[in-house]
């Protein structure tokens, strides 16, 4: 017997086909040429106070607030984001920097047409942002958790949806406070050249995602205390809330497509409805909590604007997310210099057609209690994990993982501090 395992998801709720054919659309919007693909990286920032080493936040004096004021001479003045006010995001050819929940500062890069294109985009966004913060008393690390400072102790930051996000977790996630304040990622994107390729690239990015963030795990302290977790990222985000996190529902079903994936988005409760560029709404609170109202009880009966579908794609976040790229989503912070080393391994395994008929071929089969058992044994073993019945030696040499620079330091104060 066959069991679909998306057959048994959202089975009480239907969605418009107007926004279903939006989504097929928007996908399709995505589709490159094998000869002219790229990468897209998002490296998040902790940012901490130099004389103390605690979180700096948004609002506090000499904060993020201020460090985004002063920074935004250095960018395009069209691209500022403003919420009620408050500056939150700027941007320019290349780069754009937004705020994460906690103040966290993200700097997004690309497209990148080669991996080693990341070191000197990334040098030209600290060049503009290091005497900033040092005129703050501020610095950045790269660790996958705040070391010295809890989540109760930082406040988000003036965000509508991050207000609605908090106010939702707070209710039904295990570590939505710690997530959203205290950790920080490190996101590569990849282009696909058809619908199959998608969805192969999302079904062999979630497959090995987390092996390779065993092999870049950065996060040596959680809560102030030594991280007990060999993957912190995958234990926060697997128990934030199952209906869109981890895998995606049926991605191993052999007749898994776009359609599905639309049908998840659109079906699943929004949790944070965005309805500021729905011209039909006419009200003034137009960003709030939506924990049982789908999609089509929420936007109009018609086919939805670029806006509307980029806000429902966001509130999934799977391991793996399809937008019209492919987002792995697995990694910690990481400094630049082992971000660009991962970025080049994503490069082999996804953009050599060698190489990823490889992957194709070895993973032929596979289904997602194999991917659930995997992340299982990475995260009670640890070193001594054998996810998909192979050692994590035979993993490196496979998946051409040498060379992860671990003794790069997360903080360059604390050079002999590493996640065990």
């Amino acid at each position: 017997m066959t069991i679909r395992a998306f057959d048994f998801a959202h089975q009480g709720t239907k969605p418009n086909p107007k926004h279903v054919q939006s989504l097929l659309k928007f996908f399709e919007s995505g589709i490159k040429s094998p000869d002219n693909y790229g990468f897209g990286v998002e490296i998040e920032h902790l940012p901490i106070r130099k004389s103390t080493g605690k979180a700096v936040t948004y609002a506090e004096p000499h904060g993020i607030r201020n460090v985004l004021q002063a920074l935004a001479s250095h960018y395009d003045p069209t691209r500022e984001y403003y919420e009620d006010g408050h500056l939150l995001g700027l941007g320019k050819p290349g780069i754009a920097v937004s705020l994460e929940p906690g103040g966290q500062i993200e700097c997004s890069l690309g497209v990148l047409r080669h991996a080693d294109d990341l070191d000197a985009l990334y040098a030209q966004f600290r060049r503009d942002l290091d005497p900033i913060l040092d005129r703050f008393d501020i610095r950045l690390i790269n660790y996958g958790y705040q070391p010295d400072t809890s989540y109760k102790e930082i406040e988000i930051i003036p965000k509508h949806r991050y207000y609605a996000m908090q106010k939702y977790f707070a209710r039904i996630a295990r570590y939505g406070y710690c997530m959203m304040r205290a950790s920080a990622s490190t996101q590569v994107s990849i282009d696909y050249f058809s619908e199959k390729d998608s969805i192969d690239k999302l079904r062999i990015g979630t497959a090995v995602g987390p092996i390779l963030a065993w092999f870049f795990r950065n996060t040596p302290f959680f809560e102030k205390e030594p991280n007990p977790f060999p993957l912190l990222r995958q234990e926060m985000w697997d128990w934030i809330d199952p209906q869109r996190t981890n895998q995606l529902w049926g991605l191993y079903d052999d007749n898994y497509d776009w359609e599905h994936y639309a049908t998840d988005v659109l079906t699943t409760p929004v949790f944070i409805a965005d309805l500021s560029h729905t011209p039909e709404y006419t009200g003034d609170r137009p960003v709030f909590s939506a924990p049982y109202d789908d999609a089509a009880a929420i936007y109009p009966d018609r086919e939805l604007n670029q806006a509307e579908i980029n806000h429902l794609i966001s509130t999934h976040f799977n391991d793996v997310r399809l937008k019209n790229f492919v987002e792995l989503r697995h990694w910690d912070s990481l400094p630049v210099a082992r971000a660009q080393r991962l970025t080049e391994i994503v490069s082999n395994l996804f953009y050599s057609p060698e190489e990823f008929s490889g992957l194709l071929s070895y993973f032929d089969g596979l289904t997602s209690l194999d991917v659930r058992e995997a992340k299982a044994d990475l995260q009670a073993h640890g070193a001594d994990a054998h996810p998909y019945g192979q050692s994590l030696e035979f993993w490196r040499e496979f998946l051409h993982a040498e060379g992860t620079l671990d003794t790069e330091p997360g903080d360059p104060q604390r050079p002999d501090v590493f996640q065990s």
